[in-house]
């Protein structure tokens, strides 16, 4: 077994150390606060550089921060109150599990905010906590980063398309750096808030919304398609983790190693049944949580939208994505 000495630095050649040393590793309890637009999540994992993070624990909510925004893009005071709460939570969370080191990050519903540096600020304040702000292109590299781990060298280059709340991301390449990296404010949360009133949404109303997701998308793919086409395409995020299980995926209960797949043939179909359906009647599909119904079919339209514009018919569902790849990327500075 090799030496393991947390927090210490091993000896100096020549000092007495013993060979093992020269294989040192450095374990540690980490924990990965995740602000996203729909979800507040912390993660816990034990984790080395070199070394598969193992899951310890989860503390999540479903918080909604993009929907205490107000007319004007900020983020209100009960939004900024419960943000400011949840934290504290992680915190007392992650000491009762014994993590050495959190970190904590935010994407779109905090990065867009007009307020957002002022809500960081008093979040900070209250809790000790800094928020990282990330940028879309840092979100897309880093889940770009976690597919890569997850499925290897052996799978060539990579598309890799995540669905978030408030943002669309997609990374393409053949190293754990992708070569493109493409942000989009097509998340399914906004969507379904801007583009997509009623329950269910009247026809007119999904095919103007499909038609200006395409729009957009049909504008910012040609970094990713000037590669040519990838030996992998990849989908992460509940939403089409969601989607892949009501298509056939297998379920949770079957654990993150079984293979999942999102056929952009299904996915055609899906569209058209879920528009007709109200957002309590999509929570009775399998893998549909009540929180996440109302937003599933512009999940599935920006899906769709991807898959066709990027002319990929099969995403394989990766269970690793931004709040691993954050992980990844401080496990790789340590030595």
């Amino acid at each position: 077994m090799d030496p393991v000495c947390p927090g210490t630095s091993p000896p100096a050649p020549g000092n007495g150390g013993p060979p093992g040393w020269r294989r040192y590793r450095v374990r540690m309890r980490l924990g990965v606060v995740d602000v996203g637009s729909n979800t507040v999540h912390l993660l816990v994992v034990d984790a080395h550089r070199g070394a598969q993070p193992l899951p310890a624990t989860s503390h999540k909510i479903e918080l909604r921060l993009s929907e205490h925004v107000t007319d004007d893009g900020l983020i209100s005071w009960s939004g900024e109150r419960a943000l400011a709460g949840f934290i504290t939570q992680c915190l007392e969370v992650a000491e009762d599990q014994g993590v050495e080191q959190v970190m904590a990050f935010v994407t779109s519903a905090v990065r867009e905010a007009p307020n957002g540096d002022e809500v960081l600020a008093r979040v900070h304040a209250e809790t000790g906590q800094a928020l990282q702000v990330l940028t879309g292109e840092d979100e897309a590299r880093l889940t770009f980063l976690a597919v890569r781990r997850w499925f290897g060298w052996s799978s060539g280059t990579l598309m890799v398309v995540d669905i978030g709340g408030g943002s669309l991301e997609l990374a393409a390449g053949m190293d754990e750096e992708p070569d493109a990296a493409v942000s989009l404010p097509l998340g399914a949360g906004r969507l379904t808030r801007d583009l997509l009133p009623g329950d269910p949404p009247s026809p007119e109303v999904v095919r103007e919304a499909r038609r200006a997701i395409r729009v957009r998308l049909a504008s910012e793919v040609r970094p990713l398609t000037k590669a040519g086409p990838p030996d992998r395409a990849v989908g992460t995020s509940k939403t089409l983790r969601s989607l892949a299980r009501i298509t056939g995926a297998a379920p949770s209960s079957e654990g993150p190693y079984a293979a999942r797949h999102l056929e952009r043939a299904a996915l055609g179909g899906l569209v058209g049944r879920l528009s007709g359906l109200t957002a309590a009647r999509r929570a009775e599909l399998p893998g549909v949580s009540p929180g996440r119904s109302r937003q599933l079919l512009a999940g599935a339209l920006v899906a769709e939208a991807a898959m066709d514009l990027l002319d990929l018919e099969r995403l394989d569902i990766c269970p690793w994505a931004l709040r691993e790849g954050v992980i990844l990327d401080r496990l790789d500075t340590l030595r």
